[in-house]
């Protein structure tokens, strides 16, 4: 028995040894984990700024409510108190309890008011591990303008975790969900810091011992210019009103960089109702909207073009001579092998190429696409860039449709094209579908002497140190592979358009030089669609205006006055209407 205590003893002092100096600085470290934690802050991200330099987006400071188990689980009587305090559901709380690690803060509510800051604070020992971050906070200057394009942050979902958790993403995190935000997020989210923080046996705070401050995302410069955008969304919410119509976008852009000057889409959203948490109240009335206020329609929306598709087909008629400019053809009201014709019955009699494109009628561009058929309709269609993405730097954007026999042999039991279709396709009916920046971009290329340049919205990126981390130059996608003169005739009939055609009535007396084209696009489910296309100055065009109107009937009525006013307010013209007090141009 004593030879046995003997060994015992020596057994426990040989233990005690190797534990503390053979192993000693592993056990220490460990110890050390368990006496410190690590609360993370996060990270402002980049603000947004127009090309003058206008704050656009930005940041605010607000107060988060977390949970923080430093030691113990939290109780159920306390997720009771909270849920009835900060009106989230209990099974929310839950759920985020259960999907949480480590030893970050469980972002329950976020921008909460501060009575509710008060109590916490107040009633620390009813809140034992709830704590106040806080945190910077969305804020969409404008509200509701430019909410399309800038997008909104939420926060990541369990879905989104999934896909960039090995991005350093985590549970918690705030994100872009939609626009630039979504596209520029590594951009924009920054470095985040914390704090080493010492705690006692209870898991309670002693002391600060570390603190790494956070890193802000970089700053967007953007394409956009707030004072046009400013008047574009005022003249389509007033056109809106008076038409009595609930749906429209607005695409600006400056045809020789590609570069978006302004973009609206109707009917729109405020995104920082995201950026707090929306509510069900909220997101159902956006969600059960019959006019998608979350749709990007700029980019998202594919209509018919109506006329606007006259563009093309003038310009594959020029280039395949199958007509030459001074030719004329007989508008007797409809054409000769097929009884289509123009709005109302209309007979313009004989015209010419840039009379033709002036007065937008139908019967000579029928003729048009009986020349050509439908093959080569199709050819120029997508030299022109439509059928697909523009590529421009947003989420979302359709491709849109270029009529052709594949599409309707592969969708449609009766796959024969007919003459019929052809005619459609000539003045943008049938299927060709189109975005309101497709519209605009076919316009550009007619503007910038058949160049197409790649639309963006970014046009600079700046680190928190002020320095450039990135210029976007414009991008060169391609060129009209069609000889001068045939853009020339067909920049000339589009001039025409606004000095005797369509679109003349709203731009007389207009001191600068104008090119459009009005159209108006068949709808099944309702008026039809109003389209306006233009650019100027005429011998030197810096902008291109693209207007749609759901259901706003012709374009010459419904989209035409939008585009004047968006070019008015390019021109400075409307400042000096201010001045002036006269109202509109005459």
């Amino acid at each position: 028995m004593g030879w046995l205590c003997v060994l015992v003893i020596v057994i426990l002092i040989g233990r005690a040894g190797y534990l503390q100096i053979y192993e000693g600085d592993y056990y220490s470290e460990l110890a050390e984990g368990n006496r410190i934690r690590i609360i993370p802050s996060m990270a402002p991200r980049g603000t947004f700024f127009d090309r003058n330099g206008e704050l656009l987006v930005q940041n605010r400071p607000g107060f988060t409510v977390s949970l923080l188990p430093l030691t113990a689980p939290i109780s159920e009587e306390v997720i009771q108190r909270l849920s009835g305090l900060i009106k989230v559901p209990t099974d929310e709380i839950k759920t985020k309890i259960a999907a949480h690690s480590g030893f970050d803060p469980i972002r329950i509510k976020a921008d909460v008011t501060p009575d509710i800051v008060t109590i916490i604070e107040e009633q620390k020992n009813n809140y034992p591990g709830v704590v106040i971050e806080v945190q910077p906070i969305r804020d969409y200057v404008g509200r509701q303008e430019g909410a399309h394009t800038y997008g909104y942050v939420s926060e990541i979902n369990d879905t989104e975790l999934e896909k960039m958790k090995d991005k350093g993403y985590k549970s918690g995190d705030i994100i872009g969900k939609f626009g630039l935000e979504k596209i520029y997020d590594q951009e924009l989210r920054g470095e985040n810091g914390g704090q080493q923080v010492e705690v006692d046996v209870s898991g309670k705070p002693v002391q600060i011992i570390g603190r790494k401050d956070p890193v802000p995302g970089d700053d967007l410069v953007l394409t956009i210019d707030k004072s046009l955008q400013d008047a574009a969304e005022k003249a389509v919410d007033e056109q809106l009103q008076a038409i009595h119509a609930n749906a429209a976008a607005a695409v600006a852009l400056d045809p020789q960089t590609g570069e978006i000057l302004a973009m609206v889409s109707r009917p729109a959203f405020d995104p920082n109702l995201f950026a707090h948490g929306i509510s069900s109240k909220d997101w159902n009335a956006l969600n059960n909207n019959p006019y998608h206020p979350m749709d990007n329609k700029a980019i998202t929306g594919e209509y018919p073009p109506g006329s606007t598709f006259k563009i093309i087909t003038g310009t594959a008629a020029l280039t395949e001579g199958v007509v030459s400019p001074d030719e004329l053809i007989m508008d007797s009201g409809h054409h000769w092998l097929i009884p289509k014709g123009n709005a109302g019955g209309e007979a313009l009699g004989l015209l010419n190429f840039r009379q033709g494109m002036a007065h937008s009628d139908n019967v000579y561009f029928y003729e048009m696409g009986n020349r050509l058929g439908i093959d080569r309709l199709e050819k120029y269609a997508r030299m022109f860039g439509l059928g697909k993405k523009t590529g421009i730097d947003l989420p979302y954007e359709a491709e849109g449709l270029v009529a052709n026999r594949r599409y309707k042999e592969k969708n449609f039991e009766d796959g024969d094209w007919y003459l019929s279709e052809t005619f459609d396709a000539a003045i943008g009916q049938g299927f060709n579908l189109v975005t309101p920046l497709q519209a605009a971009m076919v316009m550009g290329e007619i503007a910038a002497d058949g160049k197409r340049y790649k639309p963006h919205v970014v046009k600079r990126i700046i680190s928190p140190d002020g320095s450039t981390v990135k210029e976007v130059e414009p991008e060169l996608l391609s060129t009209l592979d069609v000889k001068p003169e045939v853009i020339r005739l067909v920049q000339q009939g589009l001039h025409d358009v606004t000095t005797y055609g369509t679109a003349a009535s709203s731009f007389q007396g207009f001191p600068i030089q104008i090119a459009g084209k009005t159209g108006t696009a068949e709808n099944p489910h309702g008026r039809d669609h109003g389209w306006f296309v233009a650019y100027g100055p005429f011998d030197q065009a810096n902008i291109v205006v693209a207007v749609i109107v759901e259901q706003g009937g012709y374009g010459s009525q419904s989209a035409v006055p939008i585009g004047r006013k968006i070019l008015e307010a390019w021109f400075g013209l409307n400042q000096q209407q201010d001045k002036n007090g006269s109202g509109n141009a005459q």
